[in-house]
């Protein structure tokens, strides 16, 4: 089970720190954001084995962690056996029936006994695949959120992961600018320390305006009034850009 949530944490620092250094003319100022995967499972349990640390890189289907099987495999035993003796009295029932003897509504019973544990087969052995969870996409182990031994409460993360393709720059443009600014366009993100820009391309204009700071609408306030703009990259690309770094982003 995954759960897909937005970052949020670093987005004022990202602000605060964007704020203090000046961005060229021509550039608007941004930050880096990440839409983390949470896997979990649906049923709790203790950790048995964390395959994963944070940082490692995963591709999909690869093991991120199993609870402890125990009680399930416990379960999906009596249920089999159940099974077992449901199919046994359902064949026994079938042929009295058909010799006469049996009534009609013991060979109904039987049937619908059979069919209920066939049904309750199928629900043990889910809940035993539960038990162990894959990735269900290539990308970064930003954290893990328990240890082995630990307790799981049913639909609690235990690992988060970031895919590539889950991070974006949302910059925050001009009313002047946002008309000459089309999806699927080229942008250049600069980031300190790093000699050469990242490409990418505007895969979101908002259609809300807002405002920085917060003023009066009026002729003389429309200088400050801005639209969120969003990037993506190629995952190679996306890879080297980190959650909540502050960017200057370039249109032209």
């Amino acid at each position: 089970m995954n759960l897909r949530r937005p970052l949020v944490s670093f987005v004022l620092l990202a602000l605060v720190v964007a704020g203090c250094q000046k961005a060229p003319d021509d550039s608007v100022q941004g930050y880096v954001e990440g839409e983390f995967v949470y896997v979990g499972s649906p049923l709790g349990g203790t950790v048995q084995q964390l395959f994963v640390r944070r940082g490692d890189e995963v591709e999909a289907g690869q093991p991120l962690f199993t609870l402890d099987q125990t009680m399930e495999e416990a379960a999906r035993d009596q249920a089999q056996a159940a099974l077992t003796m449901a199919e046994a009295d359902f064949k026994r029932q079938e042929q009295l029936f058909r010799s006469g003897p049996a009534a009609a509504q013991d060979f109904d019973r039987a049937r619908s006994t059979r069919d209920q544990d066939r049904d309750q087969l199928r629900q043990k052995d889910w809940n035993l695949a539960q038990m162990k969870q894959d990735a269900p996409k290539a990308g970064l182990v930003f954290d893990t959120l328990f240890r082995e031994g630990e307790w799981v409460a049913a639909g609690k993360p235990v690992v988060m992961l970031l895919p590539p393709a889950n991070i974006k720059v949302r910059a925050f443009v001009p009313e002047t600018v946002v008309g000459t600014l089309k999806v699927g366009e080229e942008a250049r993100v600069e980031v300190d320390g790093v000699p050469d820009p990242f490409v990418g391309q505007i895969s979101y204009i908002s259609q809300r305006a807002e405002y920085t700071p917060p003023v009066i609408y009026s002729r003389e306030s429309r200088s400050k009034l801005v639209f969120m703009v969003e990037l993506r990259f190629d995952p190679a690309v996306a890879a080297r850009l980190h959650p909540g770094q502050p960017v200057d982003v370039r249109f032209r």
